[in-house]
């Protein structure tokens, strides 16, 4: 019988104290690692449910992450041209409390957030030109669902 022995991995980066290099322990090996990342969802997020929960309670009825109309936002209201976006903090850089710059592989991370944040207003610039109106929670803000639903009901029902 063959075993595989897990050997931790050590990561080098750089330390806060005189730009010393300092190693950090990462329990996991770089293929659980991989299978970790894999699992964190574009769809169906915790925060995503609770919008649309949300949504649905109030008597809105909607389409999810439309293929035809750009971005693939998370909720569709086709008859009013509305659309909403529910954003992580953290992969969309909102800038709140919640939000952390990472500290290890910034070459890595910052470009890739950066473009998360460009992509993301690229969309609402060509949701405008075709006449939609959107709307964005992030997840900081369903902590207060009273006033998200004061905000949610006043989007979708302005312009009627």
């Amino acid at each position: 019988m063959h075993v595989i022995t897990k050997q931790p991995l050590f990561k080098e980066w750089l330390g806060r104290r005189d730009n010393e290099i300092m190693r950090r322990y990462d329990p996991l090996t770089k293929a659980e690692r991989s299978e970790r990342m894999s699992r964190i969802r574009n769809a169906d997020t915790k925060p995503e449910m609770i919008v649309r929960r949300l949504v649905h309670g109030m008597g809105y009825r909607y389409s999810l992450h439309a293929r035809d109309v750009p971005g693939n936002p998370d909720l569709v209201f086709r008859p009013r041209r509305k659309v909403i976006f529910v954003h992580g903090c953290f992969w969309h850089q909102h800038g709140c409390r919640q939000y952390r710059q990472p500290r290890t592989r910034r070459a890595f991370w910052e470009p890739k957030l950066a473009q998360n944040k460009a992509r993301d207003e690229d969309v609402r610039k060509m949701l405008r030109k075709q006449d939609w109106k959107t709307m964005t929670v992030w997840e900081c803000q369903l902590r207060r669902t009273c006033q998200l639903a004061s905000r949610l009901r006043r989007f979708l029902e302005k312009g009627l």
